[in-house]
């Protein structure tokens, strides 16, 4: 009977820690490990820098495609621009014209 008070009497003194504890390990991880944690926090601050950088690029070649586009208006049309789609989109040429195809690789 003594030993059940003693077992008792200890565990009363011992729980408490124990439960604060694991309490404390418990959130700890999912501060650390979470859906919501440090580590998530990191890989969005990845993400979105990822996302930044592909934002500009995509937003310079906009530009671009809307600088081309500005030239194809009726109002601002350049003959130039409208002669070399010609060209290199359907073939067409004038008479006098001599047309010197270059591969590929050298176009630039």
């Amino acid at each position: 009977m003594a030993l059940v008070r003693e077992i008792r009497s200890r565990a009363r003194q011992v729980i408490p820690p124990v439960l604060a504890a694991s309490l404390l390990a418990y959130f700890t991880f999912h501060a650390v490990q979470g859906e919501r944690g440090l580590l998530a926090w990191q890989r969005l601050k990845l993400d979105l820098a990822e996302a930044k950088v592909s934002e500009a690029l995509l937003a310079g070649q906009r530009e671009g495609l809307a600088r081309r586009v500005r030239l194809l208006h009726p109002e601002s049309l350049d003959p130039d621009l409208l002669e070399e789609q010609a060209h290199s989109l359907l073939g067409y040429g004038r008479e006098d014209e001599l047309i010197i195809l270059l591969p590929k690789e050298s176009r630039k």
